[in-house]
């Protein structure tokens, strides 16, 4: 990886759009905006013809689902913005209605990468293709959406779940194929290194070294094998990558979609790759359930404590569970944000004090 290849960049648009949580109570940070806001600000309600007053019209708004899509929008100065989609959840309608709802019109998406191959991550791929495409060729553009994808496409997944981990309980939905992505118009580019997109805006890791000694994976995770006709062992999902981007006078932004490979591993490589500070920790930890439970102190402990400088966000979503986001609600505070389908993250940087920013260490 050359350190230069990623752009600092001085601003990006972050907005949710599928994930397992909806959030609107909760005060949010300086930066942040619930949807109901946006709706508000954008004057898009329905108007009461009694009162005068916004109309809270519930099917105009976002839902959730389990799984995770984020859209990212990144620009170089002077040149055209990028909007690159990270992953698209687990059904056909639940992305296609919160970019809807969002009103972020479907053509403008240059990008989809993938996380990794689970369904909750990639069953909205091809309903999305399939508009994206029409809506494409009605607003008179030619090019196709880019498809970023590990090569190591798994025929099928399955899950064992503890404390034996010994009994299959079900399979996951099948992934698209390869040739369905082509069939529905997106254009396939297989990527197992790090690489950069989006101008160089964006960042997608290649493995990630798994070198922190409790983190161990999925307990229960397993491939099917074709050849034996038997589920195999998968207890490193190595097919799982991140996205990074670099703001300005900030420091990096790291989306982690569901951390199989380890939210403190993926941490390690991010500081290795990059020696700029984390600012901001987006995604799922993956740390739900009893099997994890022996995971979120030693977790907590180095994000805040054995990482210098610490994240100044972090925003557990999808998989994270409810027993670390009371970790690190306990000991970052406010820090600790709840975000969810349709919050939308507006970050400015500061190239004054750029140079200033510290170089990150950990323990």
């Amino acid at each position: 990886m050359q350190l230069h290849l990623l752009q600092t960049i001085d601003n990006a648009t972050i907005t949710f759009l599928v994930d397992d949580c909806i959030e609107w109570m909760t005060r949010l940070p300086p930066g942040f905006t619930q949807e109901l806001s946006t709706h508000l600000a954008e004057h898009t309600l329905p108007i009461d013809g009694v009162t005068g007053v916004p109309i809270l019209d519930f099917n105009t708004f976002c839902c959730g689902a389990h799984g995770f899509a984020v859209l990212i929008e990144t620009q170089v100065k002077d040149k055209r913005p990028h909007y690159t989609l990270f992953d698209t959840g687990p059904d056909a309608s639940s992305l296609l209605r919160n970019l809807k709802n969002m009103h972020i019109p479907v053509h403008i998406i240059d990008r989809v990468v993938v996380s990794h191959w689970h369904s909750d991550h990639t069953g909205g791929l091809l309903t999305f293709l399939e508009h994206h495409r029409k809506a494409r060729e009605n607003n008179g553009f030619t090019s196709p959406c880019i498809v970023d994808v590990h090569p190591s496409r798994p025929s099928l997944r399955g899950i064992a779940p503890g404390p034996k981990f010994d009994k299959v309980l079900c399979a996951l939905p099948r992934d698209p194929t390869f040739q369905e992505i082509q069939d529905q118009g997106g254009r396939l580019e297989k990527q197992h290194v790090a690489h950069t997109v989006a101008d160089g805006t964006v960042w997608v890791s290649g493995v990630v070294p798994r070198v922190t000694p409790y983190e161990k994976g999925i307990m229960g995770g397993l491939r099917w094998n074709d050849e034996t006709g038997a589920w195999d062992p998968e207890q490193h999902i190595m097919d799982e990558r991140y996205l990074v981007i670099d703001i300005a006078g900030k420091g990096l932004v790291i989306f982690s979609a569901c951390s199989h490979s380890g939210i403190v591993n993926v941490m390690k490589d991010a500081v290795n790759s990059f020696h700029r500070p984390i600012y901001m920790i987006i995604g799922g930890l993956h740390l739900a359930g009893p099997e994890f439970a022996n995971r979120i102190q030693p977790t907590v402990d180095f994000l805040s404590r054995s990482l210098t400088p610490s994240p100044t966000y972090i925003l557990p979503m999808h998989c994270s569970g409810m027993a670390v986001k009371i970790a690190l609600e306990k000991e970052f505070g406010q820090a600790c944000v709840p975000a969810g389908v349709g919050v939308k993250i507006q970050l400015d940087g500061d190239r004054t004090v750029d140079s200033r920013l510290p170089r990150p260490t950990y323990m």
